[in-house]
């Protein structure tokens, strides 16, 4: 009986991490020793003590899912592990007139290591040094654009 407690808690126990940890592994393994637990109490007590097993497993289980998706979030502690606010982004590509500025002179506004940024015609674009590395206010010929950086090299 003891052997099954031990699979029943653990289990729980590596569910409820997984929120702390996420990755999928801890609910992985959480999951299996709920059903080893589950197949211990069919094999070691009986059909109707596994099927009253199951029941308290689901029964558990979707408490933890609720704590952990419904209250933790509410509290002082859980607010640390759920994000609050939504992160958004986008790469946007070169316009289609920076193939224009191939061949023209820009000013590096960051140490390219080697990439950074530009200064060209008073727009800043990321660009990528063929040189190494470029100190900050170097003057820089443009000698290739792709879709989302410039290729520059020192002006010599």
């Amino acid at each position: 009986m003891s052997i099954i407690i031990l699979f029943f808690s653990l289990g729980l126990i590596l569910l409820a991490m997984e929120v702390f940890i996420p990755g999928g592994i801890l609910g992985i393994i959480g999951g299996v020793l709920l059903l080893t637990g589950c197949a211990f109490s069919f094999y070691l007590l009986g059909t109707m003590e596994g099927l009253i097993a199951i029941s308290l497993t689901l029964l558990a289980g979707i408490l933890l899912f609720y704590i952990q998706f419904n209250v933790l979030p509410k509290t002082r502690f859980g607010k640390r592990f759920f994000l609050k606010q939504e992160i958004s982004g986008s790469a946007n590509s070169l316009e289609e007139n920076t193939r224009d500025l191939i061949g023209k002179t820009a000013t590096s506004v960051t140490v390219l290591s080697p990439s950074g940024y530009v200064l060209v015609n008073g727009n800043s674009y990321e660009a990528v040094s063929q040189s190494g590395q470029i100190p900050k206010n170097t003057e820089l010929l443009i000698t290739a654009a792709n879709s989302f950086q410039l290729t520059v090299k020192t002006k010599s």
